[in-house]
């Protein structure tokens, strides 16, 4: 079964180039396209796709406004943000909104089809310049409550979050690792328990402010 994909832009130039890059992909479908807010909000009602892939700057109601709409009305469906901007002022409000990923536009097609797959899953995706921000601010902000780490993390789990500080995808912490994909998911789901935290950005946060792990300059 394919993913189904609806593309949000104002330019009609990068959804087909987008388009074009997507639907090599046997899994990956690319069911409708949008050129405003409101068109990518309706759709959203009238095909329910699985991932919509969302520029920030778009006529009408923009980009955060869209996804705070799609991901409040319809929780199932995945936002990944396609942007040509790294600033603070569209990163944190569009993932305040809801969205499961925060791609740049220089970003290679087969890192976005990735991506899509990874969001698809419930996974959160980050361009490893936007991840480095993310971490950045989550390391400064609250401390977790003293012996929320029953156990230890194992030699491999610190591994694992250095890969994910990378920006690493799975499939490629996987590789760089020398095991499987589904092996990665465990580890991750294991350090998640371990920490009390709930994804792989606030794990790392953790990490770096338990001096277990530092940001690469």
């Amino acid at each position: 079964m394919s993913i189904r994909i609806l593309l949000a832009d104002d330019h009609k130039i990068v959804r087909e180039g987008t388009r074009q890059l997507l639907e090599q992909s046997d899994d990956l479908s690319v069911v409708a396209e949008a050129a405003t807010g409101e068109a990518a909000v309706q759709l959203c009602e009238e095909l329910r796709p699985d991932v919509v892939v969302m520029d920030v700057h778009l006529p009408g109601i923009n980009g955060i406004e869209a996804t705070k709409l799609i991901r409040s009305r319809y929780p199932l469906i995945r936002v990944v943000v396609l942007s040509a901007y790294d600033d603070d002022r569209y990163v944190f409000p569009l993932l305040d909104a809801g969205a499961n990923g925060y791609l740049l536009k220089t970003t290679s097609g087969a890192s976005l089809a990735d991506a899509i797959r990874s969001a698809f899953k419930g996974e959160m995706v980050l361009d490893p310049q936007i991840s480095g921000k993310v971490i950045s601010r989550l390391a400064h902000m609250r401390t977790y409550r003293a012996g929320a780490m029953p156990e230890g993390l194992t030699e491999r789990e610190l591994d694992v979050l250095r890969s994910v500080a990378r920006g690493r995808s799975n499939k490629e912490i996987g590789e760089a690792l020398g095991i499987s994909t589904n092996t990665v998911q465990v580890h991750l789901r294991n350090i998640f328990g371990k920490l009390g935290v709930g994804d792989r950005t606030e794990a790392v946060a953790y990490a770096i402010r338990q001096g277990w792990i530092a940001l690469e300059k």
